[in-house]
């Protein structure tokens, strides 16, 4: 009996851990994505980051949305840098997510809703 439910928590779990929101972790090549899939706390993080910069794009003009885009590719490029540091990147993403944050404001204040 524990055998058969040990065996449908992996099945349940596998996908929620095969997935981050900005990626697929199956396809995950380099360290930071595969630390990111690999430790829950920052796939939260992943999931929350993407969802928010999401957010912006889509509510944000022509202007302000290339350069939302730049800076994430700009982050992309320093969250790399991280490679498998779990500390790096926990700090990587609490600042980009302080950034995406600060920039909801504007939709925020924009309300109601």
């Amino acid at each position: 009996m524990r055998l058969v439910l040990t065996a449908l928590a992996l099945t349940f779990a596998v996908p929620v851990v095969a997935h981050a929101a900005s990626y697929d972790c199956n396809r995950a090549k380099a360290a930071d994505e595969k630390a990111v899939c690999a430790y829950l706390p920052l796939n939260d993080k992943d999931v929350r980051m993407s969802v928010l910069y999401d957010v912006n794009k889509r509510t944000m003009g022509m202007g302000s949305r290339g350069a939302l885009m730049d800076s994430q590719q700009q982050w992309l490029r320093d969250r790399r840098k991280c490679g498998a540091n779990r500390a790096c990147l926990t700090r990587a993403y609490d600042r980009r997510l302080d950034e995406l944050e600060r920039s909801m404001e504007r939709i925020y204040h924009a309300g109601p809703f």
